[in-house]
């Protein structure tokens, strides 16, 4: 695959940060005296959108600066971020990986998310469940031992400074900002460029409660230890991962018909059930201006 001569992300990839915000009016939160605005992220950019941009853009310089032959990285059969990983290694003309979860997998049709992999020249090596839990030998494994490893998600300690830069974009303009959670690395990243008066709130898209310890982890890596004030909104998993019950479904569909916005399933229709659900609860005082981060589009 031919690299282009310029090695700088940006300059390839053409990201448009800051994203824009759009204020939403919707009486479900304004009778409870709180104004909904949306941070617009999933149109920094068409491949690469919301967080998976911004968690991506610091490891892809750091392996271009360390002159990796590609990347490799992990993820699940319906992984955005395996998909924005195979986008950006066909633009900056980096070979790509992905070890996928699951080697049942293996040998069967590949869905749309994998096949979409496929096309942008990311080579698939499908693992068991159970050799997946201890990803350390995998990418040698793979024939993919010489290069850049990116974490599953994308979230380490680089991919929090990137998120930083988020939060700064948010100071001064609203008082808490909510995220949905797949890994942790965007909330801990978000919450750290935040200003001193503002809060982030994560929503997990997964069960299981693991993502305050590792919350706690990933700011210790990139900051030295904790940084900004966060907190995590559990029990909207709605069944677990990529799992869409009929009533999210029609949350989605509702919003979408309200607001004239596509809502993704996965990560932001869970955010926006959880928001509704806070508010109405008096979760948010009167007068809140409550921002959330759209990280990606159906």
């Amino acid at each position: 695959m031919e690299r282009p001569a310029d090695s700088d992300p940006d300059l390839i990839l053409r990201p448009r940060p800051p994203s824009p915000l759009q204020e939403v009016r919707d009486q479900r939160f304004e009778r409870h005296g709180v104004r909904l605005v949306l941070k617009r992220d999933d149109l920094v950019h068409p491949e690469l959108p919301g967080n998976k941009w911004r968690k991506l853009a610091p490891n892809l310089r750091a392996a271009l600066a360390g002159g990796y032959p590609g990347l490799v990285t992990f993820g699940g059969a319906y992984s955005n971020h395996l998909r924005a990983t195979a986008a950006a290694g066909r633009l900056l003309g980096l070979g790509t990986v992905g070890i996928v979860r699951g080697d049942e997998l293996a040998g069967q049709p590949l869905n749309d998310s994998l096949a979409r992999c496929a096309a942008d020249g990311m080579r698939l090596h499908f693992v068991t469940r159970s050799a997946y839990r201890d990803k350390a030998g995998l990418p040698a494994q793979a024939g993919a031992g010489d290069a850049y490893v990116v974490p599953e998600g994308g979230s380490n300690a680089l991919a929090l400074h990137g998120c930083a830069e988020l939060g700064r974009e948010l100071r001064g303009g609203c008082d808490v900002v909510a995220v949905a959670c797949g890994t942790g690395g965007t909330l801990a990243g978000l919450a750290a460029g935040l200003a001193a008066d503002q809060r982030a709130v994560g929503v997990p898209v997964v069960g299981g409660g693991f993502l305050e310890a590792e919350i706690h982890s990933l700011q210790a890596a990139a900051f030295g230890g904790p940084a900004g004030a966060w907190s995590l909104a559990e029990g909207y998993a709605h069944g677990g991962y990529a799992r869409v019950p009929r009533e999210l479904e029609a949350f989605a569909a509702d919003f979408e018909s309200r607001h004239g916005l596509p809502v993704e399933r996965i990560y932001v229709a869970k955010l926006l059930w959880a928001l509704h659900a806070l508010t109405g609860a008096g979760s948010f005082p009167r007068g809140t201006t409550l921002t959330a981060v759209v990280t990606g589009r159906p």
